[in-house]
């Protein structure tokens, strides 16, 4: 009977060991994709293999309290670490912090791990995690991220514990802090690059180490072989910065590189149709819309005129040549993946007549002024749309004078309130309305907050405050269905449609998968 029993299980480990060797790409045996309990075996398979990815656009710089922009979001990813993570399937996990509580109302207290260290070799304590958190409040970028913390109330307890509280209630605080932008620095390095940290100096604690960023061309990460979880199972990672989505392609058919990001949707079947590729393609959290600031004297100061511009352009039209039905038409700011979101808005029609009617009301019959619409150059599709939005407008009298930026000048531009019109899109990191909505319609955030349209509603303002600082889920909703009803109303956007993470990658790549914010874990990749 021993012998048998001994038998069946060695046939059993046998069977498993078969099928984990076949799993298909994409199934690394780790749902959270956080590379803490990686199945893959950490530094068993590691090896020296270097993972190529393509990306659209330029980082803007890894001073990650000084951007919060995708690109470079998603190599920042790979750098630093945050206290908590957000896994692929949206639950939080520890990360440097192994476990918190609220030791009071509105305090919390984080043991953090031990034995890490940050790239430079110097040991993570808890001064970094209150250096991190007191810049990151201060900051006029990512400030509204952690908006919520009481600075008064950050204590240090000892090297591996601190406390950090915040002002009022606010329910989606520990999800905040598994941003990528509250990723924990190194404070003896920031103090020391000074003006040249993110460019030159990066240091965090991430599985993988800056090497080089050479502007426009590529970035590159090592490893990093001290890393306190699994290993990353490919010696490094080549970001390649490719604008044009059909070069991208290209490089990903040729195996010039290994993921592409952002697969245009012309391109979409071509990928499908490639035996050495794989097209995935799942929801994600974000929206694409045309923002209509209110900043400059335009008449765009005048609710009739921004409405009229949202019945003049057929977005059905945009999505269905565009976009070639990726994505669907939206009715307010946030989509229906995040917590708030109000399912009773209906899209703003297009009616080219009743937009007539509305700008004759506005006291502009027939239009006859000139709105600057800004693009970046880092997505053929929104600059196809501005090029059909221009047209659209022209039919009620508008001319629309297309200026197209290189990326990171596009955001400075955005952020100072230049453009009287921009095309751009927001990602709900945290899955709450809170982050999509404050950061966006608030009037505290103008300018590089993320309120670029300057847009100004006291009675939304209050209702953002209140969905903030209460924590009984159901008022939270109704505050928020609220303030997106005058959103809707008052069309400081007009609302594209839904976003969706489209990537190509190499059927040499195991392990990869999205994450519903657009930024991926790379740690549990690896290339054959």
């Amino acid at each position: 009977m021993k012998k048998k029993n001994k038998l069946l299980g060695f046939l059993l480990a046998l069977v498993l060991f078969i099928v984990a060797c076949t799993s298909p790409a994409g199934e690394n045996g780790n749902g959270n994709g956080t590379g803490n309990d990686n199945d893959n075996g950490g530094e068993e398979v590691a090896d020296d293999s270097v993972l190529v990815v393509a990306s659209g656009a330029d980082p803007v710089t890894f001073d990650i309290q000084a951007t919060n922009d995708q690109a470079t979001t998603r190599i920042a990813r790979q750098i630093y670490d945050t206290l908590i993570i957000q896994t692929n399937d949206l639950e939080l996990v520890p990360g440097l912090a192994t476990e918190w509580e609220e030791i009071e109302e509105n305090l919390f207290e984080f043991t953090l791990r031990e034995g890490v260290t940050f790239h430079n070799g110097e040991p993570f304590t808890a001064s970094d995690v209150e250096y991190t958190l007191l810049r990151a409040v201060a900051s006029p970028t990512i400030g509204h991220i952690v908006g919520s913390i009481d600075p008064d109330t950050i204590e240090v307890v000892d090297e591996h514990t601190i406390r950090v509280g915040t002002s009022d209630t606010f329910g989606p605080f520990l999800t905040h802090l598994a941003h990528p932008a509250v990723g924990i620095l190194n404070e003896a390095a920031v103090e020391e690059a000074g003006e040249d940290y993110g460019v030159t100096s990066v240091v965090g604690t991430g599985p993988f180490e800056f090497e080089e960023w050479v502007t426009g061309t590529h970035v590159i990460a090592n490893r990093y072989d001290d890393y306190w979880g699994d290993s990353a199972l490919v010696g490094s990672i080549e970001f390649r910065t490719i604008s044009d989505p059909s070069v991208r392609l290209i490089e990903l058919e040729s195996e010039g590189v290994d993921i592409a990001y952002d697969i245009a949707p012309s391109d979409i079947q071509a990928v499908e149709e490639n035996d050495a590729l794989t097209l995935i393609n799942t929801p994600n959290l974000g929206s694409e819309y045309l923002g209509l600031s209110v900043h400059n004297d335009t008449p765009l100061r005048e609710l009739g005129v921004r409405q009229a511009i949202a019945h003049a352009i057929d977005i059905e039209a945009i999505i269905d040549t565009v976009y070639m039905n990726v994505g669907e038409q939206m009715a307010g700011p946030i989509n229906e993946l995040v917590f708030g979101y109000n399912e009773d808005l209906e899209p703003i029609p297009y009616d080219v007549d009743l937009a007539n009617e509305l700008l004759e009301e506005a006291g502009y019959p027939g239009g006859g002024f000139t709105l600057s619409l800004y693009v970046g150059d880092n997505s053929q599709e929104r600059i196809r749309v501005s090029q059909i939005v221009s047209e659209a407008l022209s039919q009620i009298g508008i001319t629309v004078e297309v200026v197209q930026m290189e990326w990171g000048a596009f955001l400075d531009a955005n952020d100072a309130g230049e453009p009287d019109m921009f095309l751009l899109g927001w990602t709900t990191v945290t899955t709450d309305a809170d982050y999509g909505l404050y950061p966006l319609f608030h009037s505290n955030n103008f300018g590089e907050s993320g309120n670029t349209t300057w847009y100004e509603n006291s009675r939304v303002d209050e209702l953002l405050d209140l969905g903030r600082y209460t924590s009984d889920q159901d008022e939270r909703i109704g505050y928020y269905h609220e303030a997106q009803d005058i959103i809707h109303e008052e069309v400081p956007w007009v609302f594209l449609q839904t976003r969706e993470n489209v990537t190509g990658i190499s059927n040499r790549v195991s392990g990869f998968e999205h994450h519903p914010v657009g930024s991926y874990f790379l740690n549990v990749v690896s290339v054959d």
